[in-house]
């Protein structure tokens, strides 16, 4: 049994990247299969690509999440919730007492309607049109270790060039790599694009807590894989996911697949998912990963480690720091693939 220290590693802060490159397809990409590491390119994936692959992304757009009401306080929206209200995370919560209404700068007026220890407050907008007023008082919820406030440029590099439905608090970050002309070619080659829907919120980046995995609880967050998807993906030779908030919510419509003749991989899916992928799991949808690289101790290195082994993981985000490879959300990313297929 792994605990929480078994998937922390020692990271130079000046590998994180606070800012992306000017070309989006220009990063490096470490391959990793079994014990080998490779050096490449992302625009490299192209010699990856097999005909019959099904290529799939996480096409969730992100909101403009985090603003300020009342000039003090600095909120982020994470999670929208059956009743129209928006969990957002903010500090000293506690202190702002329920039924208090908090303006925003364009005058919109907020409600708070309850308390959570780990969601934060729940958040009732007295308006129409909680994304209008967004565009308006919002700034794009850039993760607070790139240590810098959103920037004009962000509004467009923080998104993926495929972004649609709106409703993610943070990038799907393996997908802005991507370019037109880069999707274009993997067309060419054979493959698929599939284009699913999974509404980044908290439950992928908070961290952990406690030392004993099984006592830690994801957010649930919400995702979509329409019946004709599930039928592309089905039929696929390989699935290949852009991103772990992809292969999550693949993960998540294989659990039943078992029960029925037709789904070789993945079911028709759209709900909520709090699925926590550690070392041990096994996995039913994905073959191949394409992913940026984790902060230590989160629950996505947990879940790269479970998807190509803890040991190799750990020897390749080595090699990547000796290589000064550019960390997290606007950095560099590997390429990997399942373990024992290889």
């Amino acid at each position: 049994m792994h605990t929480l220290s078994d998937f922390d590693f020692e990271l130079p802060s000046d590998l994180i990247a606070s800012h992306p490159l000017s070309e989006r397809d220009a990063s490096r990409m470490l391959v990793v299969a079994g014990d080998d590491i490779y050096d490449r390119q992302v625009r490299d994936l192209l010699e990856y690509i097999r005909p019959g692959d099904a290529v799939v992304f996480n096409n969730s757009r992100v909101i403009p999440a985090r603003f300020m009401a009342d000039g003090k306080h600095e909120i982020t929206l994470h999670t929208a919730t059956d009743d129209g209200c928006w969990w957002g995370l903010c500090k000293k919560f506690n202190k702002i007492p329920v039924g208090l209404q908090l303006a925003l700068d364009d005058g919109t007026q907020i409600e708070i309607m309850a308390h959570d220890e780990t969601s934060g407050l729940k958040i009732k907008f007295l308006c129409d049109d909680v994304f209008a007023v967004l565009d308006r008082v919002g700034k794009m919820p850039l993760p607070p270790y790139m240590k810098r406030d959103a920037e004009i440029a962000d509004q467009e590099r923080y998104q993926t060039v495929y972004s649609s439905p709106l409703g993610s608090m943070a990038a799907p970050t393996a997908g802005l790599h991507f370019t037109p002309e880069l999707l274009g070619e993997i067309e060419k080659r054979g493959a698929k694009i599939v284009n699913i829907t999974l509404h980044v919120g908290a439950g992928t980046w908070l961290p952990v807590k406690t030392e004993d995995l099984s006592q830690h609880k994801m957010h649930s967050e919400w995702g979509c894989i329409t019946a004709p998807q599930a039928d592309i993906i089905n039929a696929a030779k390989r699935v290949i996911a852009v991103g772990t908030t992809s292969l999550r919510l693949l993960e998540s419509a294989a659990m039943n697949t078992g029960k029925s003749d037709k789904y070789k991989r993945v079911m028709p899916f759209c709900s909520t998912t709090d699925i926590f992928i550690t070392p041990g799991y096994k996995f039913r949808a994905v073959d191949v990963l394409l992913t940026n690289f984790h902060l230590p101790k989160s629950t996505l290195f947990m879940l790269v480690s479970a998807f190509a082994g803890l040991d190799e993981m750990r020897s390749a985000y080595s090699h990547a720091v000796a290589e000064k490879y550019r960390f997290f959300s606007y950095g560099d990313c590997c390429l990997l693939f399942k373990r024992g297929d290889l």
